[in-house]
């Protein structure tokens, strides 16, 4: 998949732990975690929207596309 979620990255910055995210998005911890493991294989737009107004950031914050050869590779 040629879509790399960098959730961490924005909680980090924002300094909110999971459990925080998780109680201001109203998604639970685990689905969260799938999500921020680029385990997801999809994202509603409703869920993106409030996680996008928890860390005060845009959805291309969050999301990255890398082609999958870079991926295969190592690389991102």
């Amino acid at each position: 998949m040629g879509i790399i979620v960098n959730l961490d990255v924005m909680m980090a910055k924002r300094k909110m732990s999971l459990g925080e995210l998780s109680q201001r998005v109203d998604v639970t911890m685990a689905n969260l975690s799938i999500l921020k493991n680029n385990k997801a294989k999809a994202v509603r737009f409703s869920t993106l929207e409030a996680i996008c107004k928890a860390l005060d950031c845009q959805p291309g914050d969050i999301l990255e596309y890398v082609p999958t050869d870079d991926i295969e590779k190592g690389g991102n």
